[in-house]
């Protein structure tokens, strides 16, 4: 091996063995088969809390079958960008369907929530312009900021009073761009109070509801129908597909004149290929029960409850969130492996979530749960954590 390469090795197994001593090295799962409440993961069964499949949608029969109908449509890849020849009629009925289901004029597909949240701050602001974020924002909307172009600031998490300051700073545009739902701590964006901040300064408000799309709201539409704003209070809306939905990508929706912008200028939707059209009929299929299948997010939320209710009762350290993201606090990395592990060992699947993803000294297990789930299987996690937790205290 030449020189170069031995000692860039070097450095990198340096690096490497670094994270493994702070207990904070991440491990891939091999995942054998399709998503569920249980996964086959690294050769065991698994009881699934670590899936961002809400409403139980990634291995549902209609979207296999839509995908099918797609491939023998379309076959199996899109052969360019959007703007080339990747466009097809799945993808543009797809576009408009997601547009009429959170009602704004227009929608439009990236592959990633993390390429929509690049592509819209590198379409609307530039040098001299102002992006502002939440604290706890996805790395996605903090990347989206730093590369820009545009100053970057950021403000308390939630705290709209520390967001009234950093909008006090003169801008020719400033962009604000928050979670709905925050990933790591299942809380919401207090969006009714941002929406006024960002009107009282003229700023542009842009929320990422990868987490709310789908579950929130009566509709599922997210959590602008959850708190009832409509464009005019959020001119930029993008949601992902991969999480309620089952599928994979992203959307943005809004104004006519904000798509179209960024159709010219978003350089993440530009020069990347379009999704394989039969990803847009599975889409497609999801949107269709999401609309008609109203129980499965009445199930979660009656699930989320329920373990609420008994997390309480078994004095656990939850963070005060309603939705399907219930973070529970362990403190350090190497503690929130061993809880982790141990209920492994019980056949649960609950993720180790350390720094950096979140701050240093608030490791935990970020449990999710899902339509998919059971009473039983509900109740069969928190006994695993009655007797985990205990043992881990002593």
């Amino acid at each position: 091996m030449p020189k170069a390469a031995q000692q860039l090795d070097r450095v990198l197994r340096a690096e490497l063995d670094s994270l493994t001593a702070r207990s904070l090295y991440r491990h891939r799962r091999i995942v054998e088969g399709p998503q569920g409440a249980e996964i086959a993961a690294n050769g065991r069964r698994l009881l699934n809390f670590s899936s961002n499949d809400y409403l139980g949608l990634a291995a549902h029969p209609a979207l296999a079958e839509a995908a099918r109908r797609g491939l023998d449509q379309y076959g199996t890849g899109s052969g360019a960008a959007h703007l080339v020849t990747g466009h097809t009629r799945a993808h543009h009925a797809l576009e408009e369907e997601l547009a009429e289901f959170v009602q704004r004029p227009q929608a439009l597909l990236f592959p990633s929530g993390y390429l929509a949240n690049l592509g819209i701050a590198g379409a609307l602001v530039k040098r001299g312009d102002l992006v502002v974020e939440d604290r706890l924002n996805h790395a996605s909307l903090l990347d989206a900021g730093l590369l820009s172009g545009a100053r970057f600031a950021r403000y308390a998490h939630t705290d709209t009073d520390a967001l009234h300051r950093r909008l006090a700073t003169a801008a020719r545009c400033t962009l604000v761009m928050t979670d709905s739902v925050f990933s790591m701590d299942g809380d919401l964006a207090p969006l009714p109070a941002l929406a006024r901040e960002c009107e009282q300064a003229q700023a542009v408000l842009m929320v990422d509801d990868a987490h709310g799309f789908g579950v929130l709201g009566a509709q599922g539409c997210g959590v602008l129908e959850h708190f009832g704003l409509g464009t005019d209070a959020v001119p930029v809306l993008m949601a992902t597909l991969g999480k309620a939905l089952g599928t994979c990508g992203a959307f943005v929706a809004g104004s006519e004149a904000l798509i179209e912008t960024l159709i010219q200028r978003a350089r993440t939707y530009i020069y990347t290929t379009a999704p394989p059209a039969a990803w847009a009929e599975a889409t497609r299929a999801a949107l269709r029960l999401v609309r008609t299948e109203s129980w499965r997010r009445e199930k979660l939320h009656a699930l989320i409850a329920r373990f609420r209710a008994g997390a309480a009762a078994l004095d656990l350290p939850l963070l005060d969130s309603r939705t399907a993201i219930q973070p529970l606090m362990i403190g350090d990395a190497a503690s929130a492996l061993t809880v982790s592990d141990a209920l492994a060992e019980r056949g649960i699947l609950a993720v180790a979530i350390r720094p950096p993803t979140v701050p240093a000294g608030s490791a935990r297990l970020r449990l999710t749960l899902t339509a998919a789930h059971s009473d039983a299987q509900v109740d069969q996690l928190l006994d695993a954590l009655t007797h985990v937790m205990r043992s881990v205290s002593r």
